[in-house]
């Protein structure tokens, strides 16, 4: 018995030792910026007929089986978003949570991100560049989370997105939202018509 125990014990140092010396084995990450930067011109002649007004979004966003999706963090989403909007953060987007969302990739998706609102930096931050911040001598460039959310739905091969291409003052009567920020704001309203 003894015997089966230090063979057991000298057979477990040995494997370790030898488990420790054997170099881990290098995978490449699931990164191919070559396919992305492939896929840019593609997206971008799809993209330009599919950027809609104002208007256009709000009549699409009222016919049935259309859905908006706000891609936003969830805690900006829950705050404020467009009335009927629908999330999925930007860095949960998986095929299977595309899948799980929206079902049908030929389903009519709308899309908006905080540099389509004005008048609400709390909800809706800009994603402009400002060169004076960054203390660089650029030019002021957009990095508004429609772009990369754009790219990636058409990569998903969802290719009936249309993006709202103006920009809305949040105080614009024609649009409505809603979220936490929105009801706390109707409370307050209401209590001061009460006093």
């Amino acid at each position: 018995m003894k015997t089966k125990i230090i063979t057991i014990m000298l057979f477990s140092i040995v494997y370790l030792c030898n488990a420790q010396t054997t170099p881990p084995v290098k995978r490449k990450a699931n990164v191919d910026f070559d396919a992305y930067e492939k896929l840019i011109p593609k997206v971008k002649a799809h993209r330009k007929n599919k950027l809609v007004d104002l208007p256009t979004f709000l009549k699409m966003a009222a016919e049935k089986g259309t859905v908006i999706l706000d891609t936003r963090s969830d805690s900006l989403y829950k705050r404020k978003h467009v009335k009927g909007a629908i999330h999925l953060n930007f860095s949960d987007f998986t095929q299977q949570n595309l899948l799980r969302l929206i079902p049908s990739a030929d389903t009519r998706i709308l899309i908006y991100c905080n540099n389509n609102f004005v008048d609400d930096a709390a909800n809706f931050a800009s994603k402009v560049v400002v060169p004076v911040l960054v203390k660089k001598k650029i030019a002021p460039i957009s990095l508004a989370l429609n772009i990369p959310t754009y790219i990636n739905l058409y990569g998903y091969g969802y290719r009936n997105v249309y993006e709202l291409s103006e920009l809305v003052s949040t105080l614009d009567k024609r649009i409505t939202f809603e979220g936490t920020h929105v009801k706390n704001i109707a409370v307050n309203a209401q209590a001061l018509k009460v006093n």
